[in-house]
C-alpha cells in the first residue's frame, strides 16, 4: 500500500500554451515526450469535450493522466534519487537505459467521495525534483500559486468534478488494483520519446 498524499490538485492538459496560469510552462512536450501533442494525437482542449474525450479526434494515449513533481532524468541523465522511487530496488546505474519507471505509472486521484485513475505522464506543477513529497510524506515544494501538489488532465476533472483546482487525495496503484471505467478504455503504454 502506497501512502496517500492530501493536496491542491490543478487542472493541465496536453498541449497547454505557456502563460502566467501556469508559470509560463508550456505543455506541448512532456517530462518523457519531446512532441507530446502528436504522440497523445492533438491537443486535449479543456473547453472542447466529447464526454470525456478531447472532441474531433479520438486520441492515441490514455486521455486520463496526471503530472507529478519529479522527473527520473534531468540534463545530466539519470538522477540520483530515483533509488527513491518505492518500486525500483537499484541505484542510478541500475535504471533502465532510455526507459522510465515513472511514466505510464497507476495513480489513484478522490475528490468528494468519488475516485478516478490516470496515468503518470507529465512532471509538474512547477517541481521536478520533490522525491520527499512524491515517494514521502513531506509538503509539496511548489511555491507558485495554491502550492499544488497535482496537476490533473480534464478527463479527470470531469469526472471528479473539479473546476481549476481542488483539495485531493491521491496515492499510487498498480495496475493490477485498477478497476475498469473510462481510465481504461484508452491505456498509454510507450516510453519516453527523446530528440
Amino acid at each position: 500500500m502506497y501512502l496517500e498524499h492530501r493536496c491542491v490538485a490543478t487542472n493541465f492538459w496536453c498541449g497547454e500554451d505557456a502563460d502566467a496560469d501556469n508559470d509560463f510552462i508550456s505543455n506541448a512536450p512532456s517530462a518523457w515526450c519531446d512532441d507530446w501533442v502528436e504522440s497523445f494525437g492533438g491537443i486535449d482542449d479543456p473547453q472542447h469535450r466529447g464526454g470525456y474525450l478531447p472532441a474531433g479526434f479520438q486520441p492515441k494515449e490514455n486521455p486520463f493522466y496526471v503530472a507529478l513533481p519529479f522527473a527520473d532524468y534531468d540534463d545530466e541523465g539519470v538522477r540520483p534519487n530515483v533509488s527513491r522511487i518505492p518500486w525500483h530496488a537499484g541505484g542510478p546505474d541500475e535504471y533502465p537505459e532510455n526507459g522510465s519507471l515513472l511514466k505510464n505509472r497507476w495513480v489513484e486521484v478522490r475528490h468528494r467521495g468519488r475516485s478516478a485513475y490516470g496515468q503518470w505522464e507529465d512532471v509538474g506543477p512547477n517541481e521536478e525534483d520533490d522525491p520527499d513529497y512524491v515517494f514521502g510524506n513531506a509538503e509539496p515544494k511548489n511555491t507558485f500559486g495554491e502550492r499544488a501538489g497535482i496537476d490533473v488532465s480534464p478527463a479527470l476533472c470531469d469526472y471528479l468534478g473539479i473546476e481549476g483546482s481542488a483539495q485531493v487525495v491521491w496515492r499510487f496503484v498498480e495496475a493490477s488494483d485498477v478497476p475498469p471505467g473510462p481510465w481504461t478504455e484508452i491505456i498509454t503504454t510507450s516510453g519516453p520519446r527523446w530528440g
